[in-house]
């Protein structure tokens, strides 16, 4: 079968260090290979390689072709990949009326349209007319995910690399979107799959290719590499029978007996949200008690990361009642007092686009501490090292600017500048999705740790994986619709779902293990 894409002895080197050494691949029409391996082992460098892109100064030997035509992207975060200025209308159409220039003048207009609705609906965007209408920061990850989805079938490319597509979905979003790769494939389109979900990997790829450190170190079919990658089966979580044998709840639900435990911190009430004139999100009364982590699930678009920023002061489109410590929380970060901004802090789910590019990680994560609780530059610096490093990080590393380090290091930085605001409230928004099974259980274990040792910080935790929900969770709410369906304790809700919802998110998690 003729190649499509095919890489030869590929080396990519920054100041002497490779990011990838010796990858050698070859895509073939209608098959789907996958690239595996930790966060930082090159995957993503040798899938961008197939687009032509490389790191800024990097050095490239060896051969890349591309003989089958154009090829598409979908990147891991795919905000970067959408114009924030423009509806996604606007951004769609263009790609489409390239595809119609042939058609008389007076029929492109609606071709196009036509077109943008058809590739919406095949990347599972309900409601396609209402996203067009909206702008990038106007969806959740999940829905510009499929976005971005949808202008690489646009394309009509021969060739689809796909940057963890299914990093920040939810389950029964995760299966859709396997189909639908599944489907590009049989119509003669080949896939590269950069992944660290090795269940999206069995289910979808016929090839696969293990790096380490930038070297492929297993390939191979994949139901020869199966039930697991011989180099990644001490990486993969254990898979669960079902609900029933879900992870135990550590850490926050056993701080019951400290001091000041279990008194409100936050309260929620009646919180309405909307975008535009788009109600997204309404709710019910939600608590978060000193000391708990309530963990925020539900499909892509359910309202999870805009309740989030509701609390965060990023979403001023709400009505509604935000209380800290009982006392009122203004909805705009703008109108909250420095002390107020330091209460509730935020990690995003892209580490990356939340650090400013040109300056040393390490001076972006001590600024927090000036800025915020005004303190002196040198103490902050001196605050910064000690938390980065306990945290996992070495100074050395985090001297570095942003492109220099790993997705997982960036994602322990990100976290240790909201530690240094001292927060009571720290909201972390989907920061394990796209991470390897080995760094998203580090993290988890971070996180489970500074619940335990750090008095007053209480979580609120976004996410669409239940697994990472029931290995920190005290309490869930579950989103459905923009609205909370269910809530309550985390083994309750994990091993007695009463709503019809959470019993389907939880069928689904256990088929894809």
């Amino acid at each position: 079968m003729n190649a499509v894409a095919e890489i030869r002895d590929l080396r990519v080197e920054i100041d002497g260090r490779a990011l990838v050494d010796g990858v050698s691949l070859r895509v073939t029409a209608g098959k789907v290979t996958a690239l595996v391996g930790a966060s930082g082992s090159g995957k993503t460098t040798t899938g961008l390689a197939l687009l032509g892109e490389y790191p800024a100064g990097a050095r490239v030997t060896g051969e890349v072709r591309l003989p089958g035509g154009p090829a598409g992207y979908v990147p891991q975060h795919p905000g970067t990949a959408l114009n924030p200025a423009r509806r996604v209308g606007a951004l769609l159409r263009d790609i489409a009326r390239t595809r119609v220039r042939a058609l008389p003048r007076r029929e492109r207009r609606a071709a196009a349209h036509q077109r943008v609705l058809r590739a919406l609906s095949l990347a599972q965007l309900p409601d396609p007319e209402a996203v067009l209408r909206r702008y990038p920061h106007q969806l959740s990850g999940g829905q510009q995910q499929r976005v971005v989805l949808a202008q690489a079938l646009l394309l009509g490319a021969r060739l689809v690399v796909a940057d963890e597509p299914t990093t920040g979905q939810d389950a029964l979003t995760k299966q859709r979107i396997v189909d639908r790769f599944a489907a590009v494939a049989r119509q003669g389109i080949a896939v590269v799959l950069l992944s660290h979900d090795l269940d999206v990997v069995r289910a979808l790829a016929d090839e696969v290719l293990v790096l380490r450190d930038g070297r492929v170190v297993e390939s191979g079919p994949v139901d020869r590499l199966w039930p697991a990658p011989r180099r990644l089966r001490t990486a993969e979580p254990p898979a669960a029978d079902g609900p029933a044998e879900l992870p135990a709840v550590h850490g926050p639900a056993d701080r019951t007996g400290l001091p000041g435990a279990g008194r409100e911190v936050l309260r929620v009430g009646g919180l309405t949200a909307r975008h535009g004139r788009t109600t997204v999100l309404r709710t019910s009364a939600l608590t978060l008690r000193a000391g708990e982590c309530l963990a925020v699930v539900g499909r892509s678009g359910s309202g999870k990361t805009t309740l989030a920023r509701c609390l965060a002061g990023l979403h001023r489109g709400h009505d509604g009642e935000l209380l800290l410590d009982g006392a009122p929380l203004p909805r705009s970060l703008r109108d909250r007092t420095r002390a107020q901004l330091a209460a509730v802090q935020y990690v995003f789910q892209d580490a990356r686009a939340a650090f400013d590019e040109h300056r040393p990680v390490l001076a972006q994560v001590a600024r927090t501490a000036v800025r915020l609780r005004g303190a002196a530059e040198a103490d902050a610096l001196a605050e910064a090292v000690t938390t980065v490093t306990g945290l996992g990080l070495t100074e050395r590393h985090v001297r570095r600017r942003p492109a220099q380090l790993s997705g997982g290091e960036l994602q322990r930085a990100a976290l240790a500048r909201a530690l240094l605001a001292r927060p009571r409230v720290l909201i972390c928004d989907e920061i394990t999705s796209g991470l390897d099974a080995v760094t998203r259980r580090g993290i988890l274990d971070t996180l489970a740790g500074l619940l335990r040792d750090r008095r007053g910080l209480s979580l609120v935790l976004i996410t669409h994986d239940l697994g990472t929900a029931a290995a920190l969770a005290t309490r869930i709410a579950v989103l459905d619709g923009g609205e909370v369906v269910e809530e309550g304790p985390a083994r309750r809700v994990l091993t007695s779902p009463e709503h019809p919802f959470t019993v389907s998110l939880l069928e689904t998690s256990t088929r894809m293990t």
